[in-house]
């Protein structure tokens, strides 16, 4: 029998009576999917990544990872964990004081990967993204488009099991946000497990394959729907 990568098992998280961030969660993903998770602001998507990584742990329930329950792990594991999951950020949290190619090779650097790594990795990762010939800029001097991209590179560098992307397309125009979805789905066809959270019906539009829905901390949809609405 084949065990999801993700497997969220009756996960709640709960702040307070009145924040009631995800109720009774249950879902699977299999290794190799694309998934999209949609909804409208402050449904609950990114507290449901938070939860994956293991940067929140949730109130009931269990999450896992390969068979592992996140919520349960040592700081060790956890660490060991967030190499293996590459995470794109809406705010794309790059360093502003490094090129382009600083800010990918950094991510090596802070786990020990030897110089032949980092020279052989970072130039490759960059070529995937369509940024090799930016790779001595610096974030100011990049596009939003070219931002995201690079905060992508930033998160393959580590060759992860799975890619997460929280609202990737806050910051973009419809051309780049298209970009942008081009770039996850060739990722994915190379085998990469991808989420993509988003409220954006332009994202929600260009991906197919399979999409869960939330509404008020709750899975309102499960299915597959190239014409998905919420």
């Amino acid at each position: 029998m084949i065990k999801p990568i993700i497997k969220f098992d009756q996960v709640s998280k709960i702040y307070s009576r009145s924040s009631v961030a995800l109720k009774d969660i249950n879902f699977e993903i299999q290794e190799g999917e694309f998934i999209t998770i949609v909804g409208r602001s402050g449904v609950g998507k990114t507290t449901l990544i938070n939860l994956l990584v293991g940067k929140e742990r949730p109130t009931r329930g269990d999450v896992f990872f390969e068979g592992k329950i996140v919520n349960q792990m040592s700081a060790r594991e956890l660490s060991e964990l967030r190499q293996k999951i590459g995470v794109v950020y809406q705010d794309y949290k790059l360093l502003p004081r490094q090129t382009a190619y600083q800010n990918v090779a950094y991510a090596l650097i802070v786990v020990g990967a030897s110089d032949q790594d980092i020279n052989r990795d970072t130039p490759r990762v960059l070529d995937i993204v369509g940024l090799r010939d930016k790779k001595d800029n610096y974030p100011c001097e990049l596009s939003g488009g070219e931002k995201q991209r690079l905060a992508i590179a930033r998160a393959l560098i580590h060759q992860p099991k799975l890619v997460v992307a929280d609202e990737p397309s806050g910051n973009l125009d419809p051309y780049n946000t298209w970009e942008i979805i081009k770039i996850f789905k060739k990722i994915n066809q190379l085998g990469t497990t991808v989420i993509v959270a988003t409220h954006d019906k332009d994202v929600i539009s260009q991906t197919e394959g399979r999409k869960i829905a939330l509404r008020q901390g709750k899975i309102i949809r499960d299915e597959k729907d190239s014409k998905f609405t919420f």
